[in-house]
């Protein structure tokens, strides 16, 4: 590849990858027998380093996978208020025999809504944390809360 379009190649890249990296790739590129395959992959390659830098363009940075996120309390301790307010609802209505139709809510609605209404700082907490750093990892979790809380309004809508 002529060392022109190797450099111009290696400008697409942000600067913080350049400064590392930059000198060594261009000398790669020029090195190397240069085709159209080749620079579109460079291509793809800058374009993903703007958009997610850590993949690439900081080989010390941590790698967050799924389970290490969803080991922080941030991201289960909401899922098992979740599950602990729909054993509630599904307990109570076992123990009824059917729906429950009271006029008074009783103790178990007031824990449900305690419990519901709690985990929404808990949410709010970690999609501020865990957002940034991991999306793909902190949307799955996110997505597996979403289910539980509605899996507890379903309960909550056909079975009360």
């Amino acid at each position: 590849m002529r060392a022109s379009v190797a450099r111009m190649l290696v400008r697409l890249y942000p600067e913080r990858w350049r400064e590392r990296y930059g000198e060594e790739f261009e000398v790669l590129l020029a090195a190397g027998r240069g085709n159209f395959e080749t620079a579109v992959n460079v291509v793809i390659a800058a374009m993903r380093e703007h958009i997610l830098p850590r993949y690439g363009g900081e080989m010390s940075a941590e790698l967050i996978s799924f389970g290490t996120v969803t080991r922080k309390p941030t991201a289960w301790v909401p899922l098992s208020m979740s599950l602990v307010a729909l054993s509630l609802v599904l307990g109570a209505v076992a123990r009824n025999g059917g729906p429950i139709h009271e006029a008074d809510e009783g103790a178990i609605a007031h824990m449900w809504q305690i419990l519901m209404a709690l985990q929404l700082p808990v949410l709010l907490w970690f999609a501020v944390t865990w957002l940034r750093r991991a999306p793909r990892a902190a949307w799955k979790v996110m997505a597996l809360q979403a289910g539980a809380v509605l899996a507890n309004l379903a309960a909550v809508f056909f079975l009360t």
